[in-house]
């Protein structure tokens, strides 16, 4: 890998993405809903055990959870929840995907270009932007009681593929069909997995060392990461070592 996405670093750094947290919860509920098609047991189906720890880690209520799931699995009747990725190409060139849960297609469809329209960027037709990225499995490990030189050692016989510091945690990535492989034989060391996911990162990424254009790409994600609908956001931008916490 010649590089990482830096926008979910970024938002822990700066605080991004104030969503409300009944937008939140929308977006949990989706992700379950969604997940739990394939299955409404999370220890059969690791998608869904991967969304109903991010619910619960939201403090999401337990029925609200139990209800999702019964959505996905169809024990309860409601509007049909459908995934979609869009591509889009923002300032500078940068490209974005933008996994959208929703129930309402040409809803969607409308805000996502009016977003991207807004701020200087344009909806691309499918596979224009997602041959830049790679789906890879990521997670996130504590550094603040590790020795790192024995961790990595850990990391690389479990199976890693790369890992990365950001701020006081370790990223590691895994290929997409082995991230749950990974992250038992991580956790029966005794390690604690943070935020196992799903994830697409670029191939290679593109530096905006002006700081006018580094705001305005940041506003379109921030931007894009407060729609209800959307699950995930990401880009192949990067900023200056230190800047990110500066703008």
């Amino acid at each position: 890998m010649s590089g990482h996405s830096k926008w979910s670093q970024i938002k822990r750094q700066k605080g991004a993405a104030d969503v409300k947290r009944g937008a939140i919860f929308s977006k949990l509920t989706n992700a379950i809903i969604l997940t739990a098609r394939n299955g409404g047991d999370p220890n059969s189906n690791f998608q869904l055990k991967m969304a109903i720890e991010k619910a619960r880690a939201a403090s999401m209520p337990k029925e609200n959870i139990d209800r999702a799931i019964k959505r996905g699995t169809g024990e309860i009747a409601g509007a049909k929840v459908e995934e979609i990725l869009y591509e889009g190409i923002g300032p500078l060139g940068i490209g974005i995907l933008i996994e959208v849960a929703t129930d309402n297609r040409n809803r969607t469809n409308s805000e996502v270009k009016n977003i991207l329209s807004s701020h200087g960027s344009k909806l691309a037709g499918s596979g224009a932007v997602a041959y830049q990225f790679e789906r890879m499995g990521k997670f996130l490990i504590d550094l603040s009681d590790k020795n790192r030189e024995e961790l990595e050692l850990q990391l690389i016989d479990a199976g890693a593929e790369d890992f990365e510091e950001q701020g006081e945690a370790l990223a590691i990535y895994t290929k997409a069909n082995e991230l749950e492989i990974v992250k038992k034989q991580i956790e029966t060391q005794g390690i604690e997995v943070k935020n196992p996911s799903l994830t697409w990162e670029p191939k290679n990424t593109i530096l905006i060392s002006d700081k006018n254009e580094a705001q305005k790409i940041l506003k379109l994600m921030e931007a894009i990461e407060n729609m209800e609908e959307v699950t995930a956001v990401y880009s192949n931008f990067d900023l200056p070592a230190g800047e990110a916490g500066s703008l």
